[in-house]
């Protein structure tokens, strides 16, 4: 067969195409993916042929590609939706042809066969009218390897060379398909010149990269354009040795100081939308307006890892601005640009220095979902090897201090004025005022706008890193409570007490501590440690440092630090002197591993499953299909221990009871149970119907009976359930009194709204008992079980210290008030002994408002109480 083969004449040839596109061959995933032309039965006889009769064959496909496309083409304009041909019976098998011949063609082209100018003409011909030109359609690995053949062998011609050029703009014009980006860049340099860089307008940043290039004298833009050529190039993989080795030259060649300056610029830009937007190509895809080119994306991954390089605080916080952009969720898509993050992320990881540390730090606490938190931890892992330090310890060691030399204060002085920046709070403001007399501005001095516009600048964004920082560290230490860490007290002292921004945060806290001949808890007041009753702490030195925790103490030990927070006005960073206990009940100790008291519970799911990301717990947003899911859970690494919080989905009717991507609206809450931390993971159904068995079908995982589960593990676990239920629950909610959509949840809204306090609402009832007397409204307020009862001029109102919602007396009517989306504080200077409880602050608020009913001008609110 061989030898007759191999001088087959062109009938021949013909014959085995025929028999090729009549084979009913399927790939492993429908019709002929992952089929080589090896694997039919007349691809053999194909392969054997000699090169020339192969040649032929390469034409001969080429026309029966062509004659398919035209088919597909009639079918799918005859279809009713164009969109889905599918339905048409003809579709599948001329498909399936076509995708034969494609099959064949790919095979044949992966062979250097002598192709004539007429039949590489036809190639290029038939890929640019191609109905759809992209790397899985059309094999353009093979025709690129063809053109570098027959340049090989001698000039391209004139008629030819023009082909290509035409070939080139058609495979360019898909910037998203990386397979015709790279044979336009082969093709390219087949014409006598060298792919540049693929900027293309319509995003903010590239649309100022162009502006800036074009504004460039040729050779700097020409130096340019080699580094992001290169970055372009190194961005679809990771960056090999060879790679980073050469970044430095490539550098050096636009200028460091260029370098930074474009890339902080760029930069920041990337979180913008579109400048041109482009429309989705189906309803249910994301908006792409939200989105980045892949080879954009490319680009500026290398440039990422170009600024890693060289330690630069600048580009660190630029970095960290690109990861927590990157992964921003869009609707329809998730996380908008992973693999872009996760290059900032290892970009920080990679710089030399600390700030790029602190600047992981923060990722650590602001990006929430797994795989970006696994990046962080890689980086950090990274960052702790190059730098020699402890990796337990190298966050709190590399948080910066911004400038401030003594705690929460860095003062500068700018021609005749001083600028001052003080952290106070949650947050930072920068303050100014005149060198000679030290009278307070009110705004920024225009002399200094002028002659000083770079250290400006520089304090500015001094102000706001100071201010994120804080949110992650105040974040991280109120982490610490379950991770059993003490200190040496020099290093307490340097890392926490005295440190210029942790400082504003630790100095109003409670710490143990600890030595061989005493054990004393103690806070800052007036430049020393005091007890609660401002007896100077002295001799601590050789101490062991720790959190307090109220867990364990004495009413009196607890009562005592509250007072001293009341008589001293300090205002707590997070609750601790008035942190919740959750101790064992009676009923737990019956139910003996699992514990109801958060059981029956309608929660929203999307504002529960942010709410567990921020408190570091694993969950998965339940979908309205047949599926199973593991409880939410946290891991307990110190204690061998993870927590879990059984959860399922409400509703069975998609579109009432679900978003329009399947999730559902809202969860019903169960157990909370303990297991030991390599225990397996059962499931259970997204929509309820009972547990299944592990990942690994073992079903053998056994709870951990509650009385073992250390009383501080137990209390911060239920702390956390509590924070769940009392945020995310639809019990909240005032707008929910009708129970909902069918009003199926009228008798869990009133349970919840007015029922029984939790933990949380009984500390806030302690903190109200002590407050309300000392304010203005205090005559016009009492307390009575569960609600703080005020009495206006028009009617006596309850609030329900749980939920915030309202009763009017006499006839327990309810009160609709929404609060504004963002709680503001309460008016009138009132001092809370702990900041992040906003339903209290909503509840003073409605409290103040209320007592002074007769003053309230909202229609919808007057026209309640009037009724």
């Amino acid at each position: 067969m061989g030898q007759d083969q191999a001088t087959a004449p062109e009938e021949v040839v013909e014959g085995l195409i025929d028999a090729l596109l009549a084979e009913e061959c399927r790939g492993k995933y429908g019709y002929t993916y992952g089929i080589e032309l090896k694997d039919t039965q007349v691809g053999p006889g194909l392969l054997a042929l000699d090169r020339d009769t192969q040649a032929a064959a390469v034409g001969r496909l080429l026309e029966r590609l062509a004659e398919a496309d035209r088919s597909l083409e009639e079918i799918r304009a005859g279809a009713g939706n164009p969109r889905n041909p599918h339905s048409d019976a003809r579709w599948g098998p001329a498909l399936i042809r076509r995708q034969l011949a494609e099959v064949a063609l790919r095979a044949l082209l992966r062979r250097k066969l002598p192709l004539s100018d007429g039949t590489l003409k036809a190639i290029l011909g038939w890929l640019t009218t191609s109905y759809a030109v992209n790397s899985y359609w059309i094999p353009l690995a093979g025709i690129a390897s063809a053109f570098e053949d027959r340049a090989a062998a001698g000039p391209l011609g004139d008629e030819l060379a023009d082909a290509v050029e035409t070939a080139i703009a058609k495979l360019s014009a898909d910037t998203r398909d990386a397979g015709c980006r790279k044979a336009a860049d082969r093709l390219a340099r087949l014409t006598g010149r060298e792919p540049g860089a693929r900027l293309i307008l319509g995003e903010a940043w590239s649309d100022v990269a162009i502006a800036d290039l074009a504004a460039m004298e040729p050779e700097r833009r020409q130096r340019w354009s080699s580094l992001l050529i290169s970055c372009q190039e190194a961005g679809g993989g990771k960056p090999t040795a060879r790679w980073l080795k050469g970044v430095p030259a490539l550098v050096e060649a636009v200028g460091f100081d260029d370098f930074k300056g474009r890339l902080l610029t760029w930069l920041p830009l990337v979180d913008r939308p579109r400048t041109q937007s482009r429309p989705r190509g189906q309803a249910w895809e994301p908006s792409h307006d939200d989105l980045i080119e892949p080879h954009h994306v490319n680009m500026l991954k290398g440039l990422a890892w170009c600024a890693a390089m060289s330690a630069d605080r600048d580009l660190a916080r630029s970095l960290a601005g690109l990861a927590l952009s990157s992964y921003r969720k869009v609707p329809g898509k998730g996380p908008r640009l992973v693999s872009l993050g996760n290059a900032a992320v290892a970009a920080l990881g990679m710089m030399p220095g600390l700030d790029a540390v602190g600047q992981l730090a923060l990722l650590k606490v602001k990006i929430k979902f797994g795989t970006a938190q696994k990046e962080v931890e890689k980086a950090l892992d990274a960052a702790a090897r190059r730098e020699g330090l402890p990796r337990d310890e190298v966050e709190e060691m590399a948080v910066p201090a911004y400038g401030m030399e003594e705690v929460g204060r860095r003062r500068e002085e700018l021609g005749e004025y001083v600028a001052e920046i003080l952290a106070e709070g949650r947050d930072a403001s920068l303050r100014w005022s005149k060198a000679a007399d030290g009278k307070p501005l009110k705004s920024v001095p225009a002399a200094v706008k002028k002659e000083h516009a770079d250290d400006l600048k520089e304090l500015q964004g001094a102000v706001k890193d100071i201010g994120k920082m804080l949110t992650a560290q105040r974040e991280r230490i109120d982490g610490l409570f379950l991770v059993r860490k003490p200190w040496p007290f020099e290093a307490w002292r340097g890392r926490y007490r005295d440190h210029p921004l942790v400082g504003v945060i630790a100095r109003r806290l409670i710490w143990r501590f600890e030595s061989d001949d005493r054990t004393v808890d103690g806070a800052w007041l007036d430049g020393r440690m005091v007890d609660a009753h401002d007896w100077p702490l002295d001799g601590l030195e050789a101490s062991t440092v720790g959190l307090w925790h109220p867990i364990g103490r004495t009413i009196e030990e607890v009562t005592a630090w509250r007072d001293w927070l009341d008589r001293h006005q300090i205002r707590q960073p997070f609750k601790q002197a008035h942190r919740e206990v959750y101790v064992l009940t009676d009923a737990e100790r019956n139910t003996r591993v699992y514990s109801n008291r958060f059981a029956a519970h309608v929660l929203r799911q999307h504002q529960y499953h942010a709410l567990c990301a921020n408190r570091g717990w694993k969950n998965r947003l339940r979908l309205m299909v047949d599926d199973s899911y593991p409880a939410t859970s946290k891991d307990l690494p110190e204690w061998g221990l993870r927590a879990e919080f059984w959860v399922e989905g409400i509703g069975e009717e998609y579109g009432r009871d679900s978003t329009e991507s399947g999730a559902y609206l809202h969860l019903s809450t169960d157990q909370v149970r303990f297991y030991e931390i390599a225990a397996p993971q059962r499931q259970a159904h997204a929509g309820g119907g009972g547990y299944s068995t592990g990942w690994n079908g073992r079903d053998d995982a056994e709870p951990v009976p509650l009385e073992r589960v250390p009383p501080l593990v137990l209390s911060e676990v239920l702390r956390d359930v509590d924070l769940f239920v009392g945020v995310a629950s639809v019990g909240n909610d005032p707008t929910w009194a009708d129970g909902g959509p069918g009003g199926r949840h009228v008798d869990y809204w009133q349970r919840y709204s007015f029922g029984d306090l939790t933990a949380n609402g009984q500390t806030r009832k302690a903190v109200l008992e002590r407050l309300i007397p000392r304010l203005k409204i205090g005559p016009r307020c009492s307390f009575s079980d569960r609600f703080l009862v005020v009495k206006g001029d028009l009617r006596t109102y309850k609030i329900h210290l749980g939920s915030g919602n309202i009763l009017m007396e006499p006839n327990d009517q309810y009160l609709c008030i929404v609060p504004k989306r963002s709680a503001a504080e309460p008016d009138g200077g009132v001092f809370l002994p702990f900041e992040g409880d906003a339903t209290l602050s909503i509840i003073l608020s409605k409290a103040m408002m209320l007592a002074d009913d007769r003053k309230i001008a909202d229609p919808t609110i007057v026209s309640q109480i009037k009724r």
